[in-house]
C-alpha cells in the first residue's frame, strides 16, 4: 500500500474525532498543493500531453507523441506528462532528446507507477485533484493522444474549465482525428442536437494529424494568452 493511502486509512481507523481528520487531510492537501506550485512556478510555456500508459514503443502513437515532443520543445514549450510509461513516457523522451524541460507529475496508485527515465523534473502526488490542477496551472494548452478513462477525465475536464471560462484561448487538441471521430461524431449529434451543449461548445475541441500542426494550434493558442494577459 503506498504511503499516503495508509495515512489516509489510519485517519479513518483513528479514534479522533471527524473534526481532527479533516483538519489533518487539510494539511496534507496544503503540502501537496505548496510543494507542486514551488517545484513548477519557473515554468511558463508548459504543454500538459495526456495518453495511453498501455501504448508500446513500436507502436505509431509512440512515435507520434515523440516527435510532438519534440517539436514543442523545440518551440521553447515545456512538456508536462503524468510521469509513467506508454504514451507520457513518449512525450517525456521527446522532450528531452530536443534538450527541453520534461515534467512528469506520478501519481501514488496501488499498483505503484514507476517515473519513466526521461523525466528530468519529477513530482509525486497522492491526491488526483493537486496533481490536476498542476496540469493546468502550469500549462497552455492540452495535446490528447489515444487513452483511457484517466485520458477523457482530463479532457472533460479541460472542456468544462473552457466552457465556463474559468480559462481562456486554451486549446484542447486531439491527436489522430480517425481515432476521435466516434467521440466527436457523439459530441454533434449526442449533445449538441439534443440541446445539452451549445453549437459553439463541440468547437471547443480541435484535431491533429501531425506533430507540426499540433505545434501550430498551441503557438497560435500561447501568442494570443500572452497577448490578453495582463501587465
Amino acid at each position: 500500500m503506498a504511503a499516503g493511502a495508509k495515512r489516509d486509512q489510519d485517519l479513518l481507523c483513528s479514534p479522533c474525532d471527524l473534526e481532527e481528520q479533516d483538519e489533518l487531510r487539510l494539511d496534507r492537501i496544503k503540502a501537496e498543493i505548496d510543494r507542486g506550485f514551488d517545484a513548477l512556478r519557473d515554468i511558463d510555456d508548459g504543454v500538459t500531453i495526456f495518453g495511453s500508459a498501455r501504448i508500446g514503443e513500436d507502436h505509431s502513437w509512440y512515435a507520434l507523441c515523440r516527435e510532438t515532443a519534440a517539436c514543442l520543445s523545440r518551440n521553447g514549450f515545456t512538456v508536462i506528462t503524468g510521469g509513467g510509461p506508454g504514451l507520457m513516457e513518449a512525450a517525456n523522451r521527446g522532450a528531452a532528446e530536443a534538450g527541453g524541460l520534461s515534467v512528469g507529475l506520478n501519481i501514488q496508485l496501488p499498483m505503484e507507477q514507476q517515473t519513466n527515465p526521461y523525466v528530468n523534473r519529477s513530482l509525486d502526488f497522492h491526491y488526483f485533484f493537486a496533481r490536476k490542477l498542476m496540469f493546468v496551472r502550469y500549462a497552455r494548452a492540452f495535446v490528447i493522444m489515444p487513452g483511457g478513462f484517466g485520458t477523457l477525465d482530463e479532457m472533460f475536464e479541460s472542456l468544462t474549465l473552457i466552457q465556463t471560462h474559468r480559462i481562456k484561448h486554451f486549446p484542447t487538441i486531439l491527436v489522430d482525428s480517425e481515432h476521435w471521430a466516434p467521440l466527436l461524431e457523439w459530441i454533434d449529434h449526442g449533445l449538441e442536437d439534443d440541446g445539452m451543449i451549445a453549437p459553439a461548445d463541440k468547437e471547443l475541441l480541435v484535431t491533429a494529424d501531425s506533430a507540426g500542426e499540433v505545434c501550430d494550434h498551441v503557438r497560435r493558442a500561447s501568442s494570443k494568452q500572452k497577448e490578453l494577459a495582463p501587465a
